[in-house]
């Protein structure tokens, strides 16, 4: 099992840590806490960092989401600056928000300086709004993720990349540095309908089912049902599940509706024992991946979230990597 964490400061998600608007250490995060914050978990053994994205929100969402998102590519270039070992992974990337040639150079160039620490996590998007911002027709958001996906991997494999495609198309072009990790950096996708895991298993390296409901479905209800979805999906689909396949699933996997509400369920964990006993259970289930619990509790500054950090890294992480092996 490996660890990720989001970072904090960039995402204000209401209501978990953004109880308290201008008094949050997190609204006063500075350059030097950003890099604190990276360095201390890196410190502690976990294994990637993760930063979600939004360009814009719509009015609408912000009660549910908030109004504070980073550009997912320019927060892990400054993470990967400010570490050596842990790993940067957008969580996700809505792929139809980037052109696809200037994304790939990006992100090729930040796994050659990272010294290969990136994965791509990206998904279709579900903002009816934040499309129309963008100029970019929600309808077909599907079908340019996957042409999107197929010209980046040309240029990050092929010598000599070309592309013919409704949305981009080039020729007679090289493309230069490629990526460090071969052939490309790892790339998931996200989402916990059964079209986002047909995407998944046949374009790419892992899959994050989580989030909210939209598209079309039939739809992951629970982390327990994973291996039933997996194994159905890839049969109506023809598919198999390509060895190394990542799962990345939180210890209580966050469902949202339509609109962006949370939908509960009732796991528990309310001790470290319990967080330990639940990352054995999902890796019997097939989860390579899982996250630090979200702090549902106010923190009043930025080292006593730290303090919380390294004890969670103390009472979950290391029991689970010294535990013997079932």
């Amino acid at each position: 099992m490996k660890f990720s964490i989001n970072l904090p400061g960039l995402i204000r998600f209401p209501p978990a840590l953004f109880a308290a608007p201008g008094e949050n250490w997190e609204t006063a995060m500075r350059v030097a806490d950003y890099q604190k914050v990276a360095q201390v978990v890196e410190r502690l053994g976990f294994d990637a960092v993760t930063v979600s994205e939004h360009m814009v929100v719509p009015l609408d969402l912000v009660p549910h989401m908030g109004a504070h998102f980073p550009d997912a590519l320019t927060a892990m270039a400054f993470l990967a600056g400010a570490t050596s070992r842990i790993g940067v992974r957008s969580s996700v990337l809505v792929l139809p928000y980037h052109p696809p040639i200037q994304l790939a150079k990006a992100v090729a160039t930040l796994d050659l300086m990272s010294g290969g620490r990136v994965t791509l996590n990206v998904g279709v998007g579900m903002a009816h709004r934040e499309f129309e911002a963008l100029g970019i027709p929600f309808r077909e958001r599907g079908r340019i993720t996957d042409e999107y996906v197929a010209a980046m991997k040309a240029l990050w494999t092929d010598e000599r990349p070309s592309f013919a495609g409704e949305h981009v198309s080039f020729d007679e072009v090289v493309f230069e540095p490629k990526p460090l990790q071969k052939p490309h950096p790892p790339l998931w996708f996200g989402g916990r309908s059964a079209p986002a895991l047909r995407r998944a298993l046949r374009l790419g390296d892992g899959w994050t089912p989580d989030g909210a409901q939209s598209g079309s479905g039939p739809w992951l209800s629970s982390v327990e049902d994973l291996p039933r979805f997996i194994e159905q999906v890839a049969t109506d689909a023809g598919l198999d599940v390509p060895v190394g396949f990542d799962i990345a699933a939180p210890l209580a996997l966050t469902l949202f509706d339509a609109e962006h509400r949370l939908l509960e369920q009732p796991v528990d964990l309310s001790t470290a024992q319990a967080q330990v006993d639940r990352i054995g259970e999902l890796a019997q289930l097939g989860v390579s991946w899982t996250a630090m619990p979200t702090i549902d509790t106010l923190m009043r500054s930025i080292d006593e979230y730290l303090d919380h950090v390294e004890r969670w890294a103390d009472d979950v992480i290391a029991k689970v990597r010294t535990a013997p092996r079932a």
